[in-house]
């Protein structure tokens, strides 16, 4: 299908959604819906930003500004996934939890705005991952234009591209909890280690990149083409230096390279197939 007849296809399918919630982070996907719902729904649609300590504060400051220059209404909601054991406990079915607190407080502020539905940014290529937040949304009975209108991921870049959006390039950027080993408590201090490390980062001009809390192990992750900077002794000293002030007691260089979901790849085959 052309990217004019995606876009007609998945601007049908908002339009009949009526009144719309989207669930809203910042990423390309997310931003692509809202954009795309503002478009064919005007006012009769509204972006919903998620605010806890799972959420790095450079995304959410990107996540407004874009929502601002876009001009999508938006509303930042607090959640509360943080003081829910289920939670915290970081198992394999960790996401699930977190996407059933956002869309029940969504689903709340649905019914008391009087919005139809409420949407997320699923794509294509999501359902062929270990994505348990997908259950969560079906659950709660949460539409997926975009997987609906059959857009990959690549698609969503494209069609952001086209529109002009500056997030078409935008790297993926989970929540800060998916960077903790499975196992290893969700606490606001871990988060607060994490969300600093990657600024820190990011500031020696690293782009795509994560920081991978095992306890007292930090596990850097970065992407194979800026790898050869990484791995110079002077740089190594930095890392060293950074992540030791941070609290870690060991601090390590993944020579792997970054790579999206690397935590999953420690489950077992039997957690990847149960989520609750």
């Amino acid at each position: 299908m052309d990217p004019a007849a995606q876009r007609a296809t998945l601007d049908a399918h908002l339009r009949s959604l009526g009144r719309l919630l989207v669930a809203y982070s910042g990423g390309v996907d997310s931003a692509f819906l809202a954009f795309a719902a503002h478009e064919a729904l005007g006012d009769g649609m509204l972006a919903v930003l998620a605010d806890s300590a799972s959420l790095a504060r450079v995304q959410l400051q990107d996540a407004v500004a874009f929502a601002q220059e876009q001009r999508i209404p938006l509303q930042v909601i607090e959640t509360a996934e943080l003081t829910r054991p289920d939670y915290t406990r970081n198992d394999a079915a960790r996401c699930f939890y977190c996407k059933d607190e956002l869309f029940a407080a969504m689903e709340e502020l649905r019914k008391a705005r009087g919005f139809h539905h409420v949407a997320y940014g699923v794509n294509r290529d999501d359902l062929s991952d270990f994505r348990p937040g997908q259950k969560a949304a079906a659950e709660h009975g949460v539409a997926a234009p975009l997987l609906q209108a059959g857009l990959t991921k690549a698609d969503v870049r494209a069609l952001a591209r086209a529109a002009g959006l500056r997030v078409w390039d935008k790297p993926a950027s989970p929540c800060l909890s998916s960077r903790i080993a499975y196992g290893i408590p969700v606490t606001p201090e871990a988060l607060a280690q994490i969300e600093r490390g990657e600024e820190a980062l990011a500031a020696l001009g690293f782009r795509q990149l994560r920081v991978r809390h095992h306890g007292d192990l930090v596990r850097i992750e970065i992407a194979p083409d800026e790898l050869p900077r990484a791995l110079s002794p002077e740089m190594a000293a930095q890392f060293t230096r950074i992540f030791k002030e941070l609290g870690f007691a060991f601090v390590t260089l993944d020579l792997e390279g970054f790579r999206s979901g690397s935590l999953n790849a420690l489950l077992p085959a039997a957690a990847l197939t149960r989520v609750r």
